[in-house]
């Protein structure tokens, strides 16, 4: 009997033990963060657009650069207001732009996780080709905007978390290659998924549409071409053939209109509900004034007025919240659609590289200024006819294109109006006068030709550190693209 019950109890006390450790097995695992690749690449699609287009292109970057742009001025007695008065350490200091910089590098290790998944063939992202594509659309323009900005970056030995935290800065060249090489091996990933739906829902800039995306490609590889003539002034024929093949594909903007079936905040009407930081430029206003822009009345403030950049009275001014009697009257909608990249900038591309090539550039040229007049008209249901007013242009002009393309990217396309005044001030152009008194100041220049580094990496890089120095090289050293 005692024999018996010895028996029991073991098999009762095993049976304890087995159950006790199957308990240990799922409490010691993680089931609130599975591993990376439980993840398919395609819920990760619409946070890396979203991402690219609220933090990066209509970011800090963009507040800050509407500012040294002479598209609005900045205000409100703080840091704008400091940007606007060309306040030497609010441009030059590591953490002005920390928060973009971290969160464009972040967007694109994600990006880079959708490549990895479907490059590596990992589980339920096979042959997903098509969504490969978009990933590497969406890696290009972050780069881009990254090194157009900030000059050398991180970015051949980026991205690779613990195993390396300290990578090397790349030279802006090679980094423009590399980009470029990105986008042709998205245009081949399309051709190979053309037929495929791998984003699903979670595309929410084109839905899916193949064609769009590969228009897209098109035209990034035609914008950075473009960046180059100074320092590659051959690249003309090769950014009207890839501008002009986005135009064959029917391109109609990389643009963010709805998330999830509801209309999207637009950052630039979020940052002006929460900060009121920025009022109408009169450089703006006096172009729009000169060929009567029916832009006009929604790029003045519900004063119906516009300033002087520089104007310290004005940048000292704190506006009321309740009232926002000094933004942009076309900032207040707070759900216009935003612009990663525009329908006009394609055709304002295509038309300055047909009137470098002494061609006729008048069809691309009217486009271009029709579809940006027509965008904002429409968000104020304003039936003026927006060709008329391309028309009543004339024979497109450099000096034409640019003074348009200008006030078209007042809008929300700030980083660009940058690009394009620091690569005609390399080719010794000027098409559109900046008046602000503070980009000299006792004989220095303190318009920045460059961003400084985010904080992030100058503390933890040794390599940025070694680049950014007390930060004032943004003053004095030119990317490469504008160093001719």
């Amino acid at each position: 009997m005692r024999k018996h019950i010895l028996i029991i109890l073991s098999i009762v006390f095993l049976g304890l033990t087995a159950c006790t450790e199957d308990v240990l097995d799922k409490i010691n695992k993680d089931n609130q963060h599975p591993s990376p690749d439980a993840v398919p690449a395609r819920l990760q699609l619409s946070e890396a657009i979203m991402s690219t287009g609220f933090s990066t292109v209509s970011g800090d970057y963009a507040f800050y650069l509407s500012s040294l742009n002479e598209q609005s001025l900045g205000m409100g007695n703080n840091q704008l207001m400091r940007a606007e008065l060309r306040n030497s350490n609010e441009w030059a200091a590591s953490t002005t732009f920390n928060n973009v910089w971290n969160s464009t590098y972040g967007n694109l290790k994600n990006i880079r996780e959708i490549i990895r998944k479907i490059e590596n063939d990992v589980p339920g992202n096979i042959d997903q080709y098509d969504l490969l594509g978009m990933a590497q659309v969406l890696e290009a323009l972050n780069f881009g905007i990254l090194t157009d900005l900030h000059g050398d970056i991180p970015y051949s030995e980026a991205l690779q978390g613990q195993a390396n935290l300290q990578p090397k800065l790349d030279a802006q060249k090679d980094v423009y290659a590399g980009i470029l090489s990105t986008l042709d091996a998205a245009i081949a990933n399309f051709e190979k998924g053309k037929t495929l739906k791998s984003a699903g829902n979670q595309d929410i800039a084109f839905a899916g549409d193949i064609n769009q995306w590969k228009a897209t490609a098109y035209a990034l590889k035609a914008r950075y071409q473009l960046h180059k003539l100074a320092v590659e002034p051959n690249v003309l024929e090769q950014v009207e053939e890839n501008a002009q093949k986005a135009v064959d594909l029917g391109f109609k903007g990389f643009t963010i209109k709805e998330f999830n079936g509801k209309t999207a905040d637009n950052p630039w009407s979020a940052f002006v509900f929460s900060r009121y930081y920025t009022a109408p430029s009169k450089t703006v206003a006096n172009l729009m004034e000169a060929t009567r822009d029916p832009r006009l009345a929604y790029y003045v403030n519900s004063k119906e007025e516009s300033y002087e950049p520089g104007n310290e009275n004005i940048a000292k001014t704190v506006d009321d919240g309740r009232v926002l009697a000094f933004q942009p009257t076309w900032y207040l909608l707070g759900s216009q659609p935003l612009h990663l990249f525009s329908k006009s900038e394609l055709y304002f591309i295509l038309a300055e590289a047909q009137l470098r090539l002494s061609k006729d550039a008048t069809a691309a040229f009217q486009t271009a200024v029709e579809t940006s007049v027509s965008e904002i008209l429409a968000l104020f249901e304003d039936d003026t006819d927006a060709k008329d007013f391309a028309v009543s242009l004339g024979a497109p002009t450099l000096k034409k294109l640019f003074e348009q393309k200008y006030v078209a990217q007042s809008h929300d396309e700030q980083v660009e109006t940058y690009n394009d005044l620091r690569r005609l001030k390399a080719m010794g152009e000027t098409y559109v006068v900046l008046t602000n008194p503070w980009n000299t100041q006792t004989g220095i220049n303190r318009y920045p030709e460059r961003l400084p580094y985010g904080n992030s990496a100058v503390i933890g890089n040794p390599n940025v550190k070694a680049a950014y120095g007390d930060g004032f090289y943004i003053y004095t050293q030119k990317t490469w693209v504008n160093d001719k």
